[in-house]
């Protein structure tokens, strides 16, 4: 592994996954590739168990990794990568939460009853589990059960850049905030600027959109 994403999901992951791709960092690891790999999904239990697992197991075939589950277990993968660089996406905290609502909190969590949601979970194969998955690892675990609460949902998110921040040498870390471009990413990574406008793919209805493109792929 030659980047870990620190940064929780809706903060413009989505987006740094494809720079790092396209800056030669690729393949890199997301969240929606969890479902990719059924085999895996008993290593990413054991971690949010609090078990050991073997990171390289995990992450096999994949340069980097951004967004959540990689996000929720950043302290042991930078034991287990210690030549990795840490990147860390931001974005205001009232912004983020709005748009993690609308989008994963209904998907994955708890939130309202949606009929996107509910023909994805009937139609696209291992997402009852990955579900369940990331209700234990982010919903119960990372935001203690209380996303619904506004504010202490915040404070998590907030907590968890805070720490990002204070524990990651800062040699070592890289935080980008919303509109920051190529020019530090590539700085920091030691590539040239690519002449093409950075990625911008992580609004609410691309998310959905993909959401309609597995389960279309699902039905054949």
């Amino acid at each position: 592994m030659k980047v870990l994403g620190a940064g929780v999901g809706r903060t413009g992951t989505l987006s740094l996954k494809a720079a790092l791709e396209r800056l030669g960092f690729g393949p890199c690891f997301h969240g929606r590739h969890v479902l990719d790999h059924p085999d895996r999904l008993p290593l990413w239990l054991a971690a949010a168990q609090g078990r050991p697992v073997d990171w390289s197991a995990v992450l096999a075939g994949y340069a980097s990794s951004v967004d959540w589950p990689g996000a929720a277990f950043w302290r042991p993968l930078l034991a287990a990568f210690p030549t990795a660089k840490v990147i860390l996406t931001v974005r205001d905290a009232e912004g983020w939460y709005d748009s993690v609502d609308r989008t994963i909190y209904r998907m994955f969590g708890y939130g309202p009853v949606d009929g996107r949601v509910t023909e994805a979970r009937d139609v696209v194969p291992g997402l009852d589990e990955f579900t369940a998955f990331h209700r234990r690892m982010i919903w119960d675990g990372f935001f203690a059960g209380r996303f619904g609460d506004r504010a202490a949902a915040i404070r998590a998110y907030e907590a968890h850049n805070a720490a990002v921040r204070h524990e990651v040498p800062a040699g070592r870390l890289l935080v980008i905030p919303p509109g920051a471009g190529w020019e530090p990413l590539c700085a920091f990574l030691g590539v040239p600027v690519p002449d093409e406008p950075y990625p911008h793919l992580n609004d609410p209805d691309r998310f959905w959109a993909r959401v309609a493109a597995r389960v279309s792929e699902s039905r054949g």
